[in-house]
């Protein structure tokens, strides 16, 4: 089935019991089990529920994986993925990822004796230079967030083959529909739930799929100890959002295009980041790695005082001032002060982050109003400039 197809149906049998075409959500917190062995498919919901399966199984289905996990959380299902490490282990990263993951990275971890190297992972040069035997995980996202860096997913696979360590990727920004990982060798990929998959700025939650039934089997032993899992409600939401998550990202997509085109010919911005413009250096890449279109998000730099930035997102009426990514709605942000706050300030301006950057999260509104939205704002910003 194609994959428009497979969001709807896979996993997401009617209810033999009434015939709904829904499947009911279950909020059961245990089971009845018919003997004492606990072979039952379901005898906590930690460890597993049917209304959680039924989302972990058409995500798997869309990623092309053998097995998906749905935690309450995007930064959980992150933190379940460096379980898999060991004190001594290193990690390899990018530059341009979000800032809660940099936070965990850079903040917590080492605490516990791992080690990480943050590389321009856009450079496979770079990202080879930088294993050592004590890699033990390579983390990419693809595109960046928030400069849109396009990260080579399949040479970065054959360097951590190479080098005995595993290859995860956050594909929040792209989605199965337009990048799939695991089909470029990655070993797990991401997700952030919470955006894309869900889609309507009603549900936290995160998701991991593998390739690999072992490697699924380790890291559904470590959310079970862990117990970070996806709730019933989040778990319904989430199915319901995969069944549109086709139409909504091509829908962003393309809109998101048209406004980094309008953006990049603005005489008050100085620069654009969006892989979708022939100028991007990962354009080409990006074209090959990403199929039905570059996402709908994008980041752009006024030409001026930074103070302009902060007059711009706060003063346009359709893209509302808020983090998050992904939804129906349009959202702007200043990365530096929001979504990229836990950040070093040094680090942050050292990877390009500068304080004036804005990133859109572009919401399935007409073109034509969120244009015009755009041009107010700055029109408004321009006595700062």
């Amino acid at each position: 089935m194609d994959f428009r197809t497979r969001a709807i149906h896979v996993g997401q049998d009617r209810d033999s019991a009434s015939g709904a075409i829904v499947p009911p959500i279950h909020v059961a917190s245990t089971f009845v089990q018919p003997d004492v062995s606990m072979t039952a498919e379901y005898d906590y919901a930690r460890t597993a529920s049917p209304t959680r399966r039924g989302f972990e199984t058409t995500l798997a289905s869309l990623d092309n994986g053998v097995k998906a996990l749905a935690f309450a959380s995007g930064m959980a299902a992150t933190h379940c993925v460096t379980q898999l490490l060991s004190p001594g282990d290193r990690i390899v990263t990018g530059t341009d990822i979000y800032g809660g993951t940099w936070r965990l990275f850079n903040k917590l971890l080492p605490q516990h004796g791992i080690s990480v190297a943050a590389v321009d992972t856009s450079d496979l040069a770079a990202v080879a230079a930088a294993m050592t035997p004590a890699t033990k995980l390579v983390w990419i996202e693809s595109p960046g967030n928030p400069l849109l860096s396009i990260t080579d997913i399949a040479g970065c696979a054959g360097i951590a083959q190479a080098g005995g360590a595993l290859l995860a990727c956050d594909a929040t920004l792209a989605t199965p529909v337009l990048t799939r990982p695991l089909d470029l060798g990655a070993d797990i990929v991401m997700h952030s739930a919470t955006k894309y998959l869900g889609g309507h700025s009603d549900l936290l939650g995160g998701a991991i799929v593998v390739r690999d039934p072992a490697l699924g089997t380790r890291l559904h032993w470590v959310q079970n100890a862990t117990g970070a899992v996806m709730g019933p409600f989040e778990s319904f939401l989430c199915s319901r959002g995969l069944k549109t998550v086709d139409l909504r990202v091509r829908a962003q997509s393309a809109t998101a295009l048209a406004l980094a085109e309008w953006l990049a010919a603005h005489p008050r911005v100085a620069r654009v980041f969006y892989p979708g413009l022939p100028s991007h250096p990962g354009h080409a890449l990006a074209a090959r790695q990403m199929e039905g279109g570059f996402g709908g998000i994008l980041s752009f730099e006024l030409a001026g005082h930074c103070d302009a930035a902060r007059r711009v997102v706060e003063s346009t009426r359709l893209f509302q001032l808020a983090v998050s990514l992904g939804a129906v709605e349009s959202l702007i942000e200043l990365p530096a002060v929001m979504s990229h706050g836990s950040y070093d300030p040094a680090a942050r301006r050292a990877v390009g982050i500068a304080d004036g950057l804005i990133r859109l999260s572009v919401g399935l509104e007409s073109f034509d109003d969120l244009r015009d939205d755009l041009a107010a704002a700055l029109n408004s910003a321009a006595s700062l400039n």
